[in-house]
């Protein structure tokens, strides 16, 4: 299966990390078209195949990945129409807030074949694969999804969904995901602040967020559950809690979330 990804900027550059890691797909089988050479050059070191022409990038891949700006789609998609082959090759356009109703009409070739077409937002994790992904089959059969969600599911976790949830899931996982580092970044500063040296700190907290990560997945307990079993009554933790209660944290969460949603 030959992949191709058009775009090699912050979520391009990622997806093409991970897959270069997927024991399903083999570098020399993933192209990477990008406009800037120094954004390519990384790529290719690791044995795939490279080109500024995104036609090229295109006209041989099973599965084309569109990973550049909302603001770009269009432009890219209509560059490269001609080249595509709708009843062969799948597309796949990683771009948040832009719909699919949009992406058939620049797509559409005047005939009565429509491309085999996903819209999917991932988040930048998906450089170690680890990303949460969503996935909307917009035109693919069930034969279709299952071989994109293999592929997403080689690079972390991957929800099939509709198409009206995908800026929830933007803002909670692809947002999301600089929502958590700031909680790192707050924790690490706070434990500084209590003595330990910056990278003692960093080292103590993701640990401890990835423990309580794995306990959660482990057990599927209500975060709830797990904070039970360590907050003794007039114990330390309950005090901090409400202490970052009384400072809005759940609020602040959830007020982010919803401002990531205008």
């Amino acid at each position: 299966m030959k992949i191709s990804i058009i775009g090699a900027g912050a979520m391009g550059g990622a997806l093409a990390e991970g897959l270069m890691q997927s024991e399903a797909i083999v570098p020399s089988d993933i192209t990477i078209a990008d406009p800037s050479e120094a954004a390519l050059n990384r790529f290719s070191k690791s044995g795939a195949s490279i080109t500024t022409n995104n036609n090229a990038a295109a006209r041989e891949a099973d599965i084309l990945m569109v990973v550049v700006k909302p603001w770009l789609v269009e432009s890219v998609l209509k560059g490269i129409k001609p080249t595509l082959n709708y009843q062969r090759q799948i597309i796949v356009v990683i771009a948040a807030g832009v719909p699919s109703e949009s992406i058939l009409t620049w797509l559409d070739k005047g005939d009565l074949v429509q491309p085999k077409l996903f819209l999917a937002i991932p988040n930048t994790a998906i450089a170690v694969k680890e990303s949460m992904t969503f996935l909307v089959p917009v035109t693919a059969n069930s034969e279709e999804t299952d071989t994109v969600l293999r592929l997403f599911d080689e690079l972390g976790q991957c929800i099939v969904t509709e198409e009206r949830l995908l800026a929830s899931g933007t803002t909670l996982a692809s947002c999301g995901i600089a929502y958590a580092m700031r909680y790192v970044r707050a924790s690490v500063e706070g434990g500084v602040e209590i003595g330990f040296r910056a990278s003692d700190a960093q080292q103590i907290v993701l640990q401890t967020v990835r423990g309580a990560v794995s306990l959660l997945q482990a057990t599927g307990n209500h975060p709830e559950t797990e904070i039970d079993k360590v907050t003794t009554p007039g114990g330390v933790t309950i005090k901090g809690l409400n202490e970052m209660e009384n400072a809005g944290f759940t609020s602040a969460v959830i007020r982010g979330l919803k401002a990531g949603m205008k």
